[in-house]
This record gives C-alpha cells, structure tokens and sequence, in this order.
C-alpha cells in the first residue's frame, strides 16, 4: 500500500492510546483524545464543504490546534496550505486565491487579517476562529464545530494523493505553490527516523514556525514515531530555555541563528537542559564558533544539520551526529551540507543534466520520493525544475570523493535570511512601485546575525530621493517584512551587460570578496 501521513496516528492509537501526545500551555491531549479530536475536524471540515483533495488553510502561531490542522485535514480527505505568517496580507490573499482555499483557520493573533482576507481574497468562504477569546463576529468557533462534529472514517489519500501546497517565494514576483504529496512527505519523514532525529520515547518541540517545511519535517518524522508533543506559540530565546527546562524537551529544530540567540542569551546558564538529545537545524551552515558554544550549553545534545528546500519536503542531505564531533569538524566537514538522505539521490551536475567529476562545481540535483509533484498552476516553471526525474535545485555547489556536498554559490537569483528564502524578483518588483525608483538591483550580502542580508541597490529618478526607512515602509505594505532591504545603496546608474543586463556579480563583488563561498 502506498505511505500515509495518518498511519503513525492509528499505529499510536493502538499501542499507546493514554500515552500524552500534546501538550500546549494548560492543555494536555492522550493520544485516544487526540485521535479523537482529529476525526471530530475532519468531519466538521467536510460538513463544511471540504471534498477530497481540496485546500484547507490556517494563519496562526503554534498550538495543539495546529497540529490538529495539519491531521485532521488529511484524515477528512483534504490538501494544507499552511499560511505564512509573516506575509503580507496582499500575499496571503494572493496564495489563497491562487490554490483556491476556501477555508481558513485563525487564531487571536491573526483575526484580524483573517477578517482584512476576506474582502480581499477571491475565493474566501469561511473562517474559523481557533483562539482562546471571544470568536469575533463572522467567524465560525473551532471548538464549538470540533465539538459538534461526529468522527468521520479516515479518508486514507495515500501515495501521489496531493498532500499540502506550501508556498516559497518566486522568481517572478509571486509565490509558487510546491505541491507536495503524502509520499514525498512520508519519505522524507523515514529518513528523519534513519538518521536519528527523533524517537518514539522522546519530548519534540515545535517552536520553529509550524507553517514553514522545515518545522514540519520534524512534527511529520515525531508523528510517524508516536512521541509526545511540546508546543510553544513561537520562538523567543527566553521562552525556549524555559520550556526545555520545564518539560524536559528532548528534541527540536531550529535555525542556526535561533541556536545562537538561544545559547548566548545571558541568563541560559541558569537552566537546565541537559534533557535535549538532538538539535537538528538548517537554513544555514552553522559557524563553528556558535556550534562550540551550542555544544558547551546543549551538554548532552547531538547535533545534525538538513540541506533542502520545500521542494524537497524538505531535506536532501543530513551531516550527520559524528559529522559535527570534534575530530570530524577539524577536517571541515562543518562547512559541508552532508551526505543524501536515506530516501534520495545527489549529484551535481553540468547545464545539460550529466554529472561532474568530484570537487567540480555544478548545480545540485535530487531525485527521489521525497521531490514535488511540481508548482500549482505553474507548468513552465514546473518543466524547468524537474527534468528527466531530477529537482534541479538552483544551487551550486560541488561534492568530494566521499559523497559529502558543499554549497558554495546560488545559481537562481535567492538570498536566504534567517532560514528564510527570498526571491531578488519580489523585491525588486516592489521597490520598483516606489514613485522616486527609477532602477533597482536587490542582492543579498553577509550578515553574522541572519546568515545573509537583503541589500537594495537604487536609481532614483531625476530630481527624487528616498531613504531606506522609505523604501523599506513602501516594501512592507507589499511583501513580508524579512523580505525587505535592510540596508540601501544610491547609486546613478547600475552596471549592465552589452545586452541591457544587470550585472549582479559586480554588485555583489564587494561584499564576498576574499571569502570561499557566495552564500553564507
């Protein structure tokens, strides 16, 4: 039978149904309860219109009801489009309409962009309120419905059955919807099993974002295992020392710069967090100095990074526990992205597809179980991704005699800050809407704080002027703001190919000059 992402659920029904499977805040779920509650929202989402493979969507920090979302919507026959929290309500209503989700889960946070979506989004049919407060006036209350609902049969989509669209930025401009499957999900969850990120007796926390991919690969490798759940609303420093300490936290994700902030907050030495067996990150290679100090607040933690993206479910490489030990991290495996995955292949290859020889730089390719089916509603941009089976990933980078990966460029215009992908295009198609920009180049330069840094590169119009405070409150009203610059540069005019290209090596030139790689 082909994989489901519901069967680690059944599986700890049956073996452990008092075993605790959330906990979030004062409110603590058995796995019994929590199936239960599951199949109670799969049947309120179907009475609510949801048929088989359609989208259901949810803008919210994390909870139990979360991840109650992300099941109960596979259990009843349903597709996620789990909502990016730090877009732009133009951006959201752009994603909605753009996959057709005509169901949106909000919490208090975000009601009230919940309501703002509705006027502006297409295709928008319901919203149901999932906070603690008083449901707002035409919002539908998730408890009530969970409540009144009766459990429905699990829908069992399996294999190629679309499982999610989760959206990544574009290089047009506009996000790209990577349709993934339960398939590409559920290999991409074996291989976090195989390669130790998580146990069927651990404590997982999920205080990344639960919207992003990377997130979701551990929730989906912890669900498969039956573990139990620690959720926190969001990442703060404080807020995740605290609740390692509390409730004993055994394994979680979180991006090289969380690591830091978390390990050189002042008052971390005052707890305890001895009980943490793995850290598992990614976004970025790690600096080995934050990695030292990781080790020495994080005493009896593994680490182990992921390379890949939400095209790849996400991961396609793991360097593995031992990779990261001393001895290991003095011959440079640090700045390596790993080796493939149980479930996928690597190679690094030439434009037409064929594979370099060891130590040239190529682009990466993957091909596996875990790549998407393509993008939704986008088969051009689709066709150039896939071809011949492999995701052409976009980076370059280069492998050695020994299977390992190094990133060392990328090869689509993509600046990644903080763990976050952004698209040069999105950008510039909005700085370009500023009435005093005449030309514009984004490019992303170093930054120790968040990996990479968005940079704008600006011509003004004659007789115009604008700052970066300007430029960057413009940007906000149109994209996320991670996505907007953080520093500007002024400039009268902007370096071109003969053919009227902007040559984007000579903007970047200064800024990476003397390092070994182009990315950060």
């Amino acid at each position: 039978m082909p994989l489901y992402l519901t069967q680690g659920l059944h599986r700890a029904v049956q073996q452990h149904p008092r075993r605790t499977a959330t906990i979030c805040g004062p409110r603590q779920h058995s796995y019994a309860q929590y199936a239960d509650r599951v199949a109670k929202l799969a049947g309120a989402l179907q009475a609510l219109g949801m048929a088989r493979g359609d989208r259901i969507g949810m803008l919210s920090l994390n909870s139990d009801r979360y991840l109650e979302f992300y099941f109960g919507t596979w259990w009843g026959g349903g597709a996620v489009n789990p909502v990016n929290i730090r877009w732009s309500a133009a951006e959201i209503a752009y994603s909605l309409d753009d996959c057709e989700t005509r169901i949106l889960l909000v919490d208090e946070q975000f009601k009230a962009v919940g309501l703002d979506l509705r006027s502006r989004s297409k295709v928008l049919q319901t919203l149901v309120y999932v906070g603690d407060g008083e449901t707002p006036e035409g919002m539908l209350d998730y408890e009530a419905i969970v409540a009144a609902a009766a459990p429905v049969a699990d829908a069992a989509r399996s294999g190629q059955d679309l499982a999610g669209v989760m959206y990544t930025g574009g290089t047009t401009g506009f996000p790209k919807g990577v349709m993934l499957t339960h398939d590409s999900l559920c290999a991409n969850a074996l291989s976090a099993l195989g390669e130790g990120l998580t146990e069927a007796s651990g404590r997982a926390l999920l205080i990344a974002p639960m919207f992003h991919i990377a997130c979701a690969a551990l929730m989906l490798a912890h669900a498969a295992a039956g573990g139990t759940f620690i959720i926190a609303p969001m990442f703060t420093p404080l807020g995740t020392l605290q609740v390692i300490q509390a409730q004993r936290v055994t394994h979680l994700m979180l991006v090289p710069t969380m690591i830091q902030l978390a390990t050189d907050h002042p008052d971390a030495a005052q707890y305890d967090l001895s009980s943490v067996k793995v850290m598992s990150y990614g976004g970025s290679v790690i600096s080995e100095g934050v990695l030292q100090r990781a080790m020495k607040r994080f005493p009896g933690a593994d680490f182990v990074q992921a390379y890949g993206m939400t095209e790849l479910s996400p991961c396609a490489t793991y360097l593995s526990f031992a990779d990261h030990k001393s001895e290991a991290a003095k011959t440079g495996l640090l700045r390596s992205a790993g080796r493939a995955s149980l479930t996928t292949e690597v190679r690094v290859v030439d434009p037409l597809g064929v594979e370099v020889p060891r130590g040239t730089v190529g682009e990466v390719a993957v091909r596996g179980a875990n790549v998407m089916l393509g993008y939704w509603n986008k088969p051009e941009q689709t066709a150039a991704a896939l071809r011949d089976g492999w995701m052409h990933t976009g980076d370059g980078g280069r492998m050695d005699d020994d299977g390992y990966l190094y990133i060392v460029d990328r090869m689509k215009d993509m600046i990644v800050s903080g763990g976050e992908n952004v698209y040069s295009a999105e950008v510039e198609n909005a700085l370009s809407q500023h009435p005093a920009v005449a030309a514009c180049a984004v490019i992303g330069i170093p930054s120790d704080e968040w990996g990479e840094s968005v940079h704008a590169v600006v011509v003004c119009k004659p007789g115009a002027s604008a700052t970066t405070k300007q430029l960057a409150d413009h940007c906000r009203q149109l994209i996320a703001g991670y996505k907007c610059p953080r520093s500007t540069e002024f400039r009268d005019a902007l370096p071109m190919t003969g053919a009227g290209k902007i040559l984007k090596t000579e903007l970047r030139k200064p800024y990476w000059e003397g390092r070994t790689r182009e990315v950060n």
